[in-house]
């Protein structure tokens, strides 16, 4: 089991997320999106344990009274090995803001390599199930043209995995 601080859209604004889940789901051994039940999102760390009041803790430190997050996505991404696709947010200060409050609160030492401060790849994952006779027709996915959209987060909260169980949360304002 491993353990997040993720931002959440829980609102109508990331339904062209959940379109592309759908869209993505058809190359995939099943919906891996849809399968989690959990909102979309952008994670900001990733460890194998933190105590659960620390991270009470850096929610409300890092995150109460701060602004909802208004993202911009501009174009479709991907991963190899294993090929996962996702959406890419136009830069923003605040979310780097964000990811260098969690990281300020929590030595970045205890995160997951790919999360801490330097190596992170801002995404909203859109598939991570790819079966392999369709992973050329992925990859053209991932590389075609989209209309650019926002995207509100409104909620960050601390969750186990997998099955995703949400410990905590911080509304946003």
């Amino acid at each position: 089991m491993a353990f997040a601080i993720s931002l959440k859209a829980g609102n109508d604004t990331a339904d062209p997320i959940g379109a592309l889940w759908q869209e993505v789901a058809q190359f995939e051994s099943r919906p891996s999106m849809v399968a989690l039940g959990y909102p979309p999102h952008l994670t900001l760390a990733v460890y194998d344990d933190i105590p659960l009041v620390r991270a009470s803790d850096v929610l409300r430190e890092a995150f109460a009274g701060r602004p909802a997050l208004r993202l911009t996505f501009t174009r479709l991404r991907f991963f190899d090995d294993p090929l996962v696709l996702w959406a890419e947010p136009s830069p923003s200060a605040d979310l780097t803001s964000a990811h260098a409050r969690v990281h300020a609160c929590i030595d970045p030492q205890l995160c997951h390599p790919h999360y801490r401060p330097g190596a992170w790849v801002p995404h909203c994952t859109l598939g991570t199930q790819i079966l392999l006779k369709y992973q050329a027709e992925a990859v053209a996915l991932a590389e075609r043209p989209i209309a650019a959209f926002e995207v509100v987060f409104d909620v960050v909260d601390y969750v186990s995995f997998a099955p995703v169980v949400v410990i905590a949360e911080q509304p946003l304002d």
